[in-house]
This record gives structure tokens, C-alpha cells and sequence, in this order.
């Protein structure tokens, strides 16, 4: 005997060929596509935004370490070493702070010699705003330590700093240097 079984014209048809209604088809496909494009266009938006502030934290991590980074020097004037440090100042100066250090180089030395050795530590910074050519305004607290003039005793005094940095190829030098009061 064959495993077939022989379908006779009087039999139902085992596969019943239903009609799907074409609107509806067309219905759900489309709501299918217009979500999709939507999930899409939110997903550009998201990554958009998120490179964006991604790249300004950047910016601002690169400016603040080398503004850290400067006024730890600034702030920390060797008496022994007052030619290397004008030289440092200056390498790391640029518009008017650059003209300025340049005009008072021989009164720097003098004060940088007769001082007492101080330690410059940088207590907190940070980006006041974002100028319109590139450069930052920046906000700097530096703590200073040092003894007094006849070694018995330490001393230390705290003070801040406005600045404004700007990037010159791959450094970024001050261009104006203000104690706040």
C-alpha cells in the first residue's frame, strides 16, 4: 500500500489559498518603516550631540592641564634659577602677557632672585568661557607654600588667577594673566 492518499474530487483541498487584505499589509509595513526611520534619525541625533560635548570636554581637559600646568611654574619662582625661569614664562607667552614679561624681563629677575623659594600648587580650575577666536578664559586657584625669610617658619598664602590661553600650532600660551582679588 502507498503511504499517498488518493484525493478524490468530493475531498477538501488540504492548503486553502485565503486572501490577506492589502491595506492592512500595506499598513503595517508602512508604520514598520516610518518607526524605523524615526529610530534612526534619533540614533544620529544622539551620537551627533554625544561627539559634540564629547569633544568639548576634550578641549577642556587639553586647555586646564596646560594651564595647571603653567601655573604650577608661575607660581613656584626658584631664586637660584630666575634666568631659566623668565625663560620658561616667556616660552609659554604670547600677546600682550608676551610683551609685557618681555618689557619688565629685568625687574622679573630682580624679583625672582631677592624672593624666597615658594611651592606653586594648583588647588582647582577651570573654563570661565569660550571666546569667540578659540582662546578660554580660565579661573586658577593656586595655594602658595614657602618658609619665611629666616627659615623658622612655613608659610602659605592662596590666591587666584584670570587667565586667557590661546592655542598656537600645538601649544596653548597666555596671552593675559590677572590676579583676582
Amino acid at each position: 500500500m502507498s503511504p499517498r492518499r488518493r484525493i478524490g474530487p468530493e475531498d477538501r483541498p488540504l492548503f486553502v489559498e485565503r486572501g490577506v487584505p492589502n491595506r492592512a499589509l500595506a499598513t503595517a509595513l508602512g508604520a514598520a518603516v516610518t518607526l524605523a526611520a524615526a529610530a534612526i534619525t534619533v540614533c544620529a541625533l544622539v551620537l551627533t550631540s554625544h561627539a559634540s560635548h564629547h569633544r568639548a570636554a576634550m578641549r577642556d581637559v587639553e586647555v586646564l592641564g596646560e594651564v595647571q600646568s603653567f601655573m604650577a611654574m608661575f607660581t613656584s619662582p626658584d631664586p637660584f634659577h630666575a634666568n631659566d625661569y623668565l625663560a620658561e614664562v616667556l616660552a609659554h607667552a604670547t600677546g600682550d602677557f608676551e610683551k609685557e614679561c618681555q618689557d619688565k624681563a629685568n625687574r622679573i629677575l630682580l624679583a625672582v632672585a631677592r624672593s624666597e623659594r615658594t611651592t606653586g600648587t594648583v588647588t582647582g580650575a577651570g573654563v570661565e568661557r569660550w571666546n569667540d577666536d578659540g582662546s578660554a578664559n580660565v579661573l586658577v586657584a593656586v595655594e602658595n607654600t614657602g618658609k619665611s625669610p629666616d627659615g623658622k617658619q612655613d608659610v602659605s598664602a592662596a590666591s587666584r588667577w584670570l587667565l586667557t590661553a590661546q592655542k598656537e600650532g600645538d601649544q596653548w600660551k597666555i596671552s593675559n594673566l590677572n590676579q583676582v582679588l
